[in-house]
């Protein structure tokens, strides 16, 4: 059985940067695509970053274009989601997940304050 633990979540102001990990167990990661998604407080989860098994292909939301880096090291069967210039707007709950077989993560909140 495949799962996911997130870590990396917690408070920062505007403008800083986090890193989110997600290890994988139970299953061979380096022969899935992975994915970060976010929900944030009354809305609907949404797609925030992708990469194929081996990372060599990487695709972005309009809305974290040039500030998120999605990246894996497929050695320590884990995922990353580096975040720089953070903006009140990504407050949210942060989850990865495979893109396919349904592996989800419970996810790590992310808090952009002041």
């Amino acid at each position: 059985q495949g799962q996911l633990v997130e870590s990396g979540g917690g408070l920062v102001q505007p403008g800083g940067s986090l890193t989110l990990s997600c290890v994988a167990s139970g299953f061979t990661f380096s022969t899935y695509g992975m994915a970060w998604h976010r929900q944030a407080p009354g809305k609907a989860r949404e797609w925030v970053a992708g990469t194929t098994t081996q990372g060599s292909i990487k695709s972005y939301a309009d809305s974290v274009q040039g500030r998120f880096t999605i990246s894996r090291d497929n050695a320590k069967n884990t995922l990353y989601l580096r975040m720089d210039n953070l903006k009140f707007e990504d407050t949210a709950v942060y989850y990865c997940a495979t893109t396919r077989d349904g592996y989800w993560g419970q996810g790590t909140q992310v808090i952009v304050s002041s």
